[in-house]
């Protein structure tokens, strides 16, 4: 297995649960819902995604042919004088694409906890300590228990009713960004109090201007 990563950083976790937490970011390359160039975004299945995982060319980003090399990179990446238990988050793209055993095992040598933001569509390893999966629409969904369930809203065929029997310990909306992000928070905040099964996740890291 060779590990393609675009940008490895230290940063504040920006969504969900855990939003608030200083945490090193884990972003792979690669998607099986888009292919990252915005040429192919049209016949993409996730055509809304704001996340730039093209390439290898970020912040700490390359490629790793060993799962011990790349678990030492980012243990160099959390403070060394930091207190409290390491915590990596890894993304993409679809991360599972590349998140194996032998990394998971790695990471955890080094004292991290792993966490993991998958669209579902790949069962997550069990090694794992935390998994939020983010589901959408049109892509088949094979994940369907974890801790956190993170959806994006609106979604025309991904409405949260669609989700809110599953295995998950905590359910969140996320207004979709873009254009009629305004709106999108209002909707979802509304949908939040109407259900409060679910609760509202806003991306702290952008109000922030971290990366």
């Amino acid at each position: 297995m060779t590990y393609q990563a675009k940008t490895i950083y230290y940063t504040l976790q920006g969504e969900g649960f855990h939003a608030g937490r200083p945490a090193v970011l884990l972003r792979f390359t690669g998607c099986n819902l888009w292919t990252g160039r915005e040429e192919d975004r049209a016949d993409a299945v996730c055509r809304f995604c704001d996340t730039d995982f093209f390439g290898t060319d970020g912040p700490g980003g390359g490629r790793f042919s060993e799962a011990a090399d790349l678990a030492r990179v980012v243990a160099r990446t959390w403070p060394s004088e930091s207190d409290g238990r390491p915590y990596v988050v890894c993304t993409g793209g679809e991360p599972l694409l590349q998140l194996d055993d032998a990394l998971i095992g790695g990471l955890q040598q080094k004292g991290f906890e792993v966490a993991v933001e998958t669209n579902g569509t790949i069962a997550a390893p069990a090694r794992l300590d935390w998994i939020c999966v983010s589901p959408k629409a049109g892509a088949e969904l094979v994940q369907v228990e974890g801790d956190e369930l993170k959806l994006v809203y609106p979604q025309e065929g991904a409405e949260p009713e669609r989700f809110e029997r599953l295995d998950f310990s905590h359910f969140y909306l996320q207004p979709m960004d873009g254009a009629e992000l305004e709106r999108n928070t209002e909707l979802a905040a509304e949908y939040c109090l109407a259900h409060p099964h679910w609760r509202l996740s806003l991306q702290v890291h952008k109000l922030l201007g971290l990366p």
